[in-house]
């Protein structure tokens, strides 16, 4: 794995304290550029957003635990700017979570952009954005990740981001109930959106060396710069491209864009409080700890060897402790594991880290009824 990293490393979603601006191959190819500039207070509006959606999240988040707090460190970036990372250890639910803002920028793009978009090569760049991750104790409480985002260089720009849950006990409402606040958000800027960004989210948190998908998704979208493309991902036989093919162009102006991102951002809240409310008093044994802490190196594979963001921000000489701070506390891994048959953690491996239809598919009652998995 670490071998990989290095490799990674030579050539760039993020759950990191960096802005991901990572590259992806099937990115903006040269006959769709953005068809429009960004407002001339482009980069402070960005910046005020994902501002504004850490200080939100946090003040909810301390409510919401009602013992834990963040504890705020500044940070800059010899190679031009910052950030400000908040942690919090060993509050009531949360063992250990972050959320970060960072704001970089530079006069040299990596190679891993300049492939993508060579019409920035020469112009000095800016990425700002918010990211987070959150490990939950109760092995019944979901693990989550957010990270909204905005990039520049000349004449380029555009929006990425979005929010997954990692559940290791799983409950279908749960899940339906994450996915319904985030196709909300992205409703109240177009309806064609979710259709779009769920596949993606499934496409992107997949780690290709397990076959099987991180947790049960939520929405992930990238490359946004209002040229109507609404995927830009790296499988075009994939669902989501599918699903991008039949809608057809859906043109979003910078305004609607930056929109997307704040209610996107402002839905995590209503996703993720009542889940937690409904399972952190569960009881739970050392056998559900353990497959947690189990799951939980899955976590930590996905970020070390597949997530673009972690790569970017080490690529640019970010700060390691803010790229690195998604990582849990505790995990472990167990030689050749297998989940016993018929048990709730092959629920888990057998259906929850699959792509599913969580809305219209009927099986899934019937599949979750017998381990009491679904409310």
């Amino acid at each position: 794995m670490v071998r990989s990293l290095l490799r990674r490393l030579r050539g760039g979603s993020s759950e990191t304290g960096q802005a991901s601006i990572s590259s992806d191959a099937a990115a903006s190819k040269p006959a769709n550029r953005a068809l429009q500039r960004p407002p001339a207070d482009s980069r402070d509006r960005a910046r005020a957003l994902v501002m504004g959606l850490q200080d939100e999240i946090c003040a909810g988040l301390e409510r919401l635990d009602g013992l834990g707090r963040f504890q705020e460190e500044s940070w800059d970036r010899p190679e031009g700017g910052g950030g400000r990372s908040r942690v919090m250890r060993e509050g009531r639910i949360f063992e250990q979570g972050g959320v970060n803002f960072s704001e970089v920028h530079g006069l040299e793009l990596p190679p891993s952009i300049l492939r993508q978009r060579p019409e920035a090569k020469g112009h000095p760049w800016f990425a700002t954005g918010t990211s987070m991750v959150l490990h939950p104790r109760n092995p019944y409480v979901p693990t989550v990740h957010l990270n909204y985002r905005y990039f520049e260089a000349g004449p380029v720009w555009w929006f990425g981001g979005g929010a997954d849950l990692t559940p290791f006990y799983p409950f279908l409402e749960d899940a339906r109930h994450f996915h319904r606040q985030h196709k909300q958000a992205c409703d109240s800027v177009s309806p064609e959106l979710y259709n779009v960004f769920k596949p993606w989210c499934d496409e992107y948190f997949f780690l290709k060396h397990r076959g099987e998908t991180r947790g049960i998704g939520g929405i992930f979208y990238d490359y946004q710069d209002g040229n109507g493309q609404l995927y830009k991902g790296q499988d075009p036989e994939g669902p989501a491209a599918h699903a991008a093919t039949a809608i057809g162009s859906v043109p979003l102006g910078w305004e609607q864009l930056h929109d997307l991102a704040r209610a996107c951002g402002q839905a995590f809240l209503p996703a993720y409080s009542p889940i937690v409310e409904r399972r952190n008093n569960l009881p739970y044994g050392d056998r559900e700890r353990q497959f947690q802490l189990y799951r939980r190196g899955r976590y930590v594979e996905f970020n070390l060897v597949w997530d673009r963001g972690t790569i970017f921000g080490l690529q640019t000489n970010g700060r390691t402790e803010s790229i690195l701070m998604s990582l849990p506390p505790l995990a472990r891994w167990e030689y050749g594991y297998s989940a016993p048959e018929g048990s709730r953690e092959a629920l888990l491996t057998d259906l929850f880290t699959r792509p599913q239809n969580w809305f219209d598919d009927p099986s899934l009652e019937a599949r979750c009824q017998p381990h009491q998995a679904v409310n």
